[in-house]
């Protein structure tokens, strides 16, 4: 019998990271779990890893005993909106930790070992092109971007592929969440949010062998609102 690919998912508690996390598991992924909060009752494929990944020496420390996955999907993530004359320098700083030091952490830390088949996913945001309102959080999805696309052309000849899986308006928590009064969430002209289902079943067919020759690309998932 074959060994279940394995995957370590970022933001396993809540969310879109937490749909990821299920969509894989109910494939018969194995999946490390990260998140600040346990998750206890998923099954025993799931192993989960309580972590606050703005500790970086400490995720460090943990995420470098784990077996190396043959996919990293960094989900964890969060939002702040603020105009111009408002902008918080430490918000800043906490937005690029979360969303790009560490997407660069996971991928320094797991890509060298991985083999060919091996798969990054960064979920960034379909605002990576510019929102009013939303530049300290915009700022850091379109590095991301930027970050995957180098990567994936470093990788490529190892056969392993880089992609950011942009997301529209997803209802989760965060899509309530307080600080972004200034930039609300739009409903998509589909006439509903995004489902984090929706973008987890991406995910899965990202880290798939029939996805080998997507490399390097932000898939827009936004319900018609970048129309």
């Amino acid at each position: 019998m074959s060994t279940p690919p394995r995957a370590l998912v970022t933001g396993v508690s809540s969310g879109i990271g937490a749909a990821i996390a299920q969509t894989l598991l109910a494939a018969g992924w194995t999946v490390d779990g990260v998140s600040r909060t346990r998750v206890e009752g998923w099954g025993a494929a799931l192993n989960s890893h309580t972590l606050d990944l703005s500790d970086h020496p400490r995720a460090a420390s943990c995420l470098a005993d784990l077996p190396t996955p043959d996919a990293v999907v960094h989900a964890a993530g969060m939002m702040h909106a603020a105009r111009l004359g408002e902008l918080d320098a430490a918000v800043s700083a906490r937005l690029w930790h979360l969303h790009v030091a560490t997407s660069e952490l996971l991928a320094n830390l797991f890509a060298p070992r991985m083999q060919a088949g091996g798969r990054i996913v960064l979920i960034g945001s379909r605002t990576s092109r510019g929102a009013a309102g939303r530049s300290q959080y915009v700022s850091t999805k379109a590095a991301m971007v930027g970050m995957a696309r180098s990567w994936a052309a470093e990788l490529a000849p190892r056969g392993i592929t880089v992609n950011v899986v942009a997301p529209g308006a997803t209802e989760t928590p965060m899509l309530k969440q307080p600080g972004r009064e200034s930039s609300p969430p739009k409903l998509p002209p589909i006439g509903r949010y995004i489902q984090p289902g929706e973008i987890a079943e991406l995910v899965k067919f990202l880290l798939s062998p029939a996805a080998a020759a997507i490399t390097g690309q932000e898939l827009v998932v936004c319900g018609g609102a970048s129309l």
